[in-house]
């Protein structure tokens, strides 16, 4: 497995975490997490205190994928590598939520909040369309970025639907057509392109110049129409239609660096925003001090 291991640190605490590129999913040491939110004392204290709260989720019949943690080597306060339970992000929040602590209100609070909203958006479509260009405009990006931003998503929608037409099965097959469009007008695929730009978990195109997306919808509505004219049938002849589309930007893309001499792809990317779990435990261990919760009760 192909992993790169990082210490996540704030207020004096460290979380370790490790990234895997074959899944492209962080995992979190859960004892480093839960000894924070639980202010434990020692490595060992937050060892007790998760083995008592996965017994205790175990008994109340959770989901063995929640309870039964993958393990990896993690570098230990000792320096050696030692097996650890680690959780992803979503398996991390479903244990936070049964942490009786203070300090992990924030994050309970905000599952609350983001559920109460997916239930809106189901009513009113609109309202997720408000709510993406609202945080872009917070992450920092400028207005007509994100107009070009909200453009693409549709544009990308309207070729899956195409592509769904045409006998394409979701994921796999979703995903190497879009590499080929990606090769075929930038000379990478996609995970050749998150490399090139830096990237882990974030999404590529959050981190894409506006000439890059510009570029990347040109592919896809290109991919698009010729797929409606041709009407291809089932994913090898869309394979054969997804190049044609990303050839098409990629003319585009070579007649502008000709003339100005610069690369169109290029390695910049948005801020680091990819540790949403870091930052709210940031947030969490900033809380003023209360009573010590000790262990579970």
């Amino acid at each position: 497995m192909s992993r790169s291991e990082i210490i996540k640190s704030f207020e004096g605490n460290q979380i370790r975490s490790a990234w895997d590129s074959e899944e492209e999913e962080w995992y979190f040491s859960v004892v480093d997490v839960v000894g924070v939110l639980t202010e434990q004392a020692s490595v060992r204290s937050a060892s007790t205190y998760w083995a008592v709260l996965k017994k205790r989720l175990k008994e109340e019949g959770a989901n063995q994928l929640l309870t039964n943690c993958k393990q990896l080597k993690l570098k230990a306060a000792d320096g050696k590598m030692r097996l650890t339970d680690v959780a992803t992000v979503e398996q991390l929040l479903r244990i936070i939520q049964s942490v009786p602590s203070p300090k992990a209100e924030p994050f309970k609070m905000w599952l609350a909040q983001v559920g109460a909203e997916r239930i809106d958006e189901t009513v009113d479509p609109e309202l997720a369309i408000d709510r993406a260009l609202e945080t872009y405009l917070k992450k920092g990006y400028s207005e007509d970025w994100v107009h070009q931003r909200l453009l693409a998503i549709r544009i990308r929608n309207e070729l899956t639907e195409e592509w769904e037409k045409r006998g394409v099965s979701k994921g796999r097959e979703y995903a190497i057509l879009t590499d080929d469009i990606s090769r075929a007008w930038s000379g990478l695929s996609t995970r050749e392109y998150k490399d090139y730009k830096g990237l882990k978990k974030e999404n590529l195109r959050d981190n894409m110049t506006d000439v890059e997306l510009v570029l990347t919808m040109l592919a896809e509505a290109s991919t698009r129409d010729i797929s409606k004219a041709v009407r291809p049938d089932g994913f090898d002849e869309s394979r054969d239609v997804a190049v044609q589309g990303g050839e098409v930007a990629g003319v585009a893309r070579r007649a502008l660096e000709e003339r100005t001499g610069l690369p169109v792809v290029v390695p910049t990317n948005a801020n680091d925003v990819n540790q949403l779990v870091t930052a709210v435990i940031v947030d969490a261990a900033r809380l003023p001090d209360s009573e010590d919760s000790g262990l579970i009760k």
